[in-house]
């Protein structure tokens, strides 16, 4: 499994990569000011500005660092990268992998995506329907898969969990041990919420390295759990 700072360090190459490929295709030295004579002319790899891909359009791949990104419903895209900003995919679009570094993802109803859903700080929804190949992680923000698909793993440092109803995740669910500085003088940080709920199959272990609040539907299946204790609930809820 990744370690927080295997984490943080991938996303740290991604982020390098994109910012590095954007000023190279351009003609300009990553980290200098852009000239806005190209800025907007490449609609899918920019260095400033957003990205809209409108409904039923088929796109390679897209990334830009300061901007957030739209596809479209219907659109069918490559790899979608952003540092700045949000990500969001309309329904039933198809892309091969959402990352992004400070912004939220959202995969509305239906979509398909080909591999992970990555971020580091910022919130992750997977909506009614949709499927994730991959893996579905970030370090703080939370993450809500409802009833959807996902082929690896749910994990994250310091975000809650809640999935469902009626949500399917075949790897594990994870929430691993935060590092972060104001934690260390014997500071304990403040729990995790996790909910599994009505209807939820979660296939493999439930691993926790800090501690968590694990909210359990009485409708729910899940594999082992390492780390904390089992709270059953019952209804769509766990008590406030």
């Amino acid at each position: 499994m990744w370690e927080t700072r295997d984490m943080i360090r991938k996303f740290a190459i991604a982020v390098l990569a994109v910012g590095a490929t954007l000023a190279a295709s351009h003609g300009v030295a990553f980290g200098a000011e852009p000239d806005t004579a190209w800025a907007d002319k490449d609609e899918s790899n920019k260095i400033n500005g957003s990205i809209d891909v409108p409904p039923g359009q088929h796109r390679g791949d897209l990334s830009t660092i300061n901007g957030s990104i739209l596809v479209g419903s219907d659109a069918v895209v490559g790899q979608v990268k952003t540092v700045n900003g949000n990500v969001k995919v309309e329904s039933r679009a198809t892309s091969k992998t959402l990352t992004t570094v400070n912004g939220s993802i959202t995969a509305h109803d239906g979509v398909r995506v080909q591999g992970n859903l990555n971020a580091v700080s910022g919130a992750l929804r997977v909506t009614n329907g949709a499927d994730v190949s991959g893996d579905v992680i970030n370090v703080s923000g939370g993450i809500h898969v409802e009833s959807a698909h996902v082929g690896g793993n749910v994990d994250t440092c310091a975000g809650g969990i809640d999935l469902g109803p009626n949500a399917r995740v075949d790897g594990n669910v994870i929430v691993e041990k935060d590092n972060s500085w104001h934690f260390g003088f014997g500071n304990v940080p403040p729990p995790v919420h996790v909910v599994i709920g009505p209807g939820t199959v979660v296939k493999g272990t439930l691993r926790f390295e800090r501690p968590v609040k694990l909210y359990v539907s009485d409708h729910a299946t899940i594999g082992a759990v390492q780390g904390a204790e089992v709270i059953k609930f019952s209804g769509e809820h766990p008590p406030e």
